[in-house]
């Protein structure tokens, strides 16, 4: 004779017989294993996907700092670089002011020169080598040229020519007026007499 035991899961009714019950294992749980499993997956996923975002919009910020970051870096080299470029350009004007200064107290040594007051020569001299020495301390240098020196069209400037029989044609006959250089830039050329091949 077999009787029926009745269980109750989650309101549905399952008859076991009496003399099976110790035989047949019940698992309630296994649907709500299944749906917490599911549950958490879906949690996993929506994580996923936030960390997924949050990464994306990290990287994008880091892009943007670092676009940022190298603007700023150009614009602060574009600064110093514009800086410089003026102080040289004040520079320059002060050196060109100063040049006929310089051309003037070498014409005056020069006459000085066929003085017989040796104290005025000496004096000039001093002055004049202390001027020279303030505007090299600046960057202002002399073009090396000297009569027969090769002229170059670089850093001399051709005011006439002549014949000569002591140097070559092409070559720097005389020096007129002194050219520099200002930072190892051309200030002034050099104006210099140039040896013709008409000799």
């Amino acid at each position: 004779m077999t009787e029926k035991k009745k269980t109750k899961h989650a309101g549905a009714k399952r008859t076991i017989p009496v003399d099976r019950v110790g035989e047949e294992t019940i698992d309630v749980q296994q649907p709500a294993q299944e749906g917490a499993a599911a549950s958490v997956q879906e949690s996993a996923s929506a994580v996923a996907d936030e960390l997924a975002a949050a990464l994306a919009q990290r990287d994008e910020y880091l892009d943007h700092l670092r676009r940022l970051q190298a603007e700023f870096d150009n614009y602060r080299k574009r600064v110093r670089r514009e800086a410089e470029e003026l102080r040289l350009q004040a520079a320059e004007a002060v050196m060109e002011s100063l040049l006929p200064v310089l051309d003037n107290m070498a014409r005056a040594l020069n006459a000085a020169a066929s003085c017989e007051d040796e104290q005025l020569l000496d004096g000039l001299n001093l002055v004049a080598g202390q001027f020279k020495a303030a505007l090299q301390g600046s960057g202002l240098e002399e073009v090396a040229v000297e009569a027969g020196t090769p002229f170059d069209p670089t850093f001399h400037e051709a005011i006439t020519t002549q014949t000569s029989d002591e140097y070559e044609e092409d070559a720097v006959l005389q020096v007129l007026e002194r050219g520099y250089l200002l930072n190892g830039r051309l200030l002034r050329p050099a104006k210099v007499i140039v040896v013709s091949g008409d000799g």
